[in-house]
């Protein structure tokens, strides 16, 4: 199975300039938990987490208000392309600790696939598992400065 028979095809981008309220609100209005930041040409520069709201802004006491994306977002995150065995898709998110993968095609965002899109698939419950387990240990991305 590709990457493509599962990903989300409409996703909700968002650009390094916005406010991290606004990404917030947009989060919160379309019930997920990330945004891959993108230039206009829907290249993917970074993804925005809610994790990285809370934890690179609220938590030491940032005004959320007046912050940008890009001054929280990961940069250069990690992507697939369409073309990938979800199977190796759920191998890099292990080892690269990371719930979602960007997939891009020619350098433009095409979609997106969570953890949960390949838990859901009753073949690869067993490598979405591994994953999450592997993703739950600590790391340290790397985040604007």
């Amino acid at each position: 199975m590709k990457l493509n028979e599962i990903m989300t095809t409409n996703v909700i981008s968002v650009d390094q300039n916005e406010s991290v309220k606004k990404a917030a609100e947009l989060m919160k209005q379309h019930g997920i938990g990330a945004v891959p930041v993108c230039m206009d040409d829907q290249k993917v520069i970074g993804i925005l987490t809610d994790r990285d709201i809370v934890l690179r802004s609220i938590a030491v006491g940032k005004d959320v208000n007046s912050l940008t994306v890009k001054d929280i977002m990961t940069l250069n995150p990690v992507t697939a392309t369409p073309e990938i065995d979800v199977h190796e898709a759920a191998r890099i998110m292990s080892v690269k600790q990371v719930r979602r993968l960007p997939v891009v095609s020619n350098d433009r965002l095409v979609g997106i696939v969570s953890l949960g899109d390949i838990s859901v698939e009753p073949k690869l419950s067993d490598n979405a598992e591994q994953a999450l387990k592997n993703i739950s240990q600590p790391s340290s991305p790397q985040f604007a400065q």
